[in-house]
């Protein structure tokens, strides 16, 4: 775990392993909010760029042998 320091703007800097580990570059937009007593970030995404990353999840559904 890292530890940041706000600046006197209320500014954070992301360390460099977690950028680099979520492919975060200069210029995206990162979505915060607040959840119980944490600060949280999302990285956004186009929409675009999000096309097949499920690609290889698995889809298949093991039912009750009563659902069938």
């Amino acid at each position: 775990m890292t530890t940041v320091k706000v600046s006197p703007k209320y500014q954070i800097v992301i360390p460099r392993e977690v950028r680099e580990s979520m492919g975060i570059s200069p210029g995206e937009k990162v979505q915060i909010f607040q959840y119980e007593n944490r600060i949280e970030f999302v990285q956004l995404k186009e929409l675009k760029k999000m096309r097949g990353f499920l690609k290889r999840i698995d889809t298949s559904v093991s039912r009750d042998d009563d659902r069938e």
